[in-house]
């Protein structure tokens, strides 16, 4: 599963494709309908990825990028840590229950030394809007100086509400302890380059990162008509709901941004290479990961309490989103087609990544345009999606 030159002119790699059982067809309508906000001109860019059973069988860059360019995949990099959180804790350095207090005392303030591991890795720790300035991500005396000025929102283990990024530094910080290495270093040495997927990083020095496509705010807000017509509720403010402001995204256009490697945001690489990833994820080559570990991972939910977000159960492993049997998997980004298997993370602007174990197969979407009404995106990236998984559908018969 090592990386190689992937041909960009076409929906499909004929061999891999024939292989899979994946018809032309379906992934040309998957391309087509990625293909129909370039044309409009409402996105700049964006790339695709379908992989089936270790191969890559569709890979596509549409609109203003070259063919191999990388993307940011904000929360799509939650996959990354999750993946090696499960080494660490498979290798018995840290265990799911333990308080982040033992590993890092500076946190064990304001209430906080109650704190597990697995509650941040479900987003029920009980500080999502944890405030944290850029300006302190580089510094590490500053990072853990916020550490214990951050105060509960509400009590850990109680409910669920979105860590965007707070939870993940101080996941990078545990890791950074418990192995004795720079957590962005732990990821590329014992993940991403093993598995051939060099290119897939979690900071990027200045020198290697002109192959990264610039973000773009795109679209208008929608109104409050629309917006109503959309959810049926009158007066909702949308950015009230826990999405990263739109400034915010924006400063990942910046050469310290990328460097910096934000845990819960801030890793780059092309819809191919995550794709690949999400099928290790899948056939956990040379047990990399302990297999009960990876089944909190992958396979069993941790967290159901309601997400605020979406007014659906969060449906939260260990790290990740599982598509669930309750009928609401399009609100958790996954289309309606995939099996109740799935699992995967999203990312803000759009970023779409899962993988199916009932079918073999993974997809990733990613794009440069930070659209800007979160209707219109949501609403992309469920109709992707669908026809991603019905592609899915088609492969898993043959």
């Amino acid at each position: 599963m090592g990386h190689r030159h992937i041909d960009c002119t076409t929906g499909l790699l004929a061999a891999e494709a024939s292989e899979a059982g994946v018809p032309a067809s379906l992934v040309d309508e998957l391309i087509e309908r990625a293909h129909r906000e370039i044309r409009s001109g409402l996105l700049p860019s964006c790339q695709l990825a379908l992989a089936h059973n270790g191969r890559l069988v569709a890979y596509r860059t549409l609109g203003a990028a070259q063919p191999d360019d990388r993307f940011v995949v904000f929360s799509c990099t939650k996959i990354l840590m999750a993946g090696a959180l499960w080494l660490a804790i498979g290798e018995g350095l840290v265990s799911r229950d333990t308080r982040v207090a033992q590993v890092v005392p500076e946190f064990a303030t304001n209430g906080k030394e109650v704190v597990t591991v697995e509650q941040l890795l479900t987003h029920t720790a009980g500080f999502p809007s944890a405030p944290f300035s850029p300006d302190d991500w580089e510094d590490r005396a500053r990072r853990l100086e916020r550490f214990s000025s951050w105060r509960l929102n509400w009590e850990p283990g109680s409910r669920f509400e979105y860590h965007s990024a707070a939870a993940h530094w101080v996941l990078a910080e545990i890791l950074e302890r418990v192995t004795g290495t720079d957590y962005r270093r732990f990821i590329h040495e014992r993940l991403t380059e093993p598995l051939g997927l060099s290119r897939l990083r979690l900071g990027v020095p200045e020198e290697s990162q002109s192959d990264i496509q610039g973000l773009v705010a795109v679209g208008e807000p929608p109104t409050s008509e629309q917006i109503e017509s959309a959810t049926g509720i009158a007066g909702l403010d949308l950015t009230e709901l826990g999405n990263v402001a739109e400034e915010h995204l924006l400063e990942f256009n910046g050469v310290a941004r990328r460097r910096v490697g934000v845990p819960g945001g801030g890793a780059v690489g092309t819809a191919a290479e995550l794709a690949m990833f999400l099928q290790a994820v899948m056939a956990n080559p040379g047990r990399m990961w302990d297999p009960g570990v990876l089944a909190a991972g992958t396979r069993e939910v941790l967290c159901t309490f309601t997400d605020p977000m979406v007014g659906v159960p969060a449906n939260r492993t260990l790290g990740l989103l599982l598509a669930g049997d309750d009928g609401c998997s399009a609100l958790r980004g996954f289309g309606r087609t995939v099996s109740a298997a799935a699992f995967g993370h999203m990312g803000a602007g759009g970023q779409v990544a899962w993988a199916d174990p009932a079918s073999g197969l993974s997809f990733v979407y990613l794009t440069n345009g930070l659209d800007r009404d979160p209707i219109r995106m949501g609403r992309r990236g469920s109709s992707l999606s669908n026809r991603a998984g019905a592609v899915t559908l088609e492969a898993g018969t043959r």
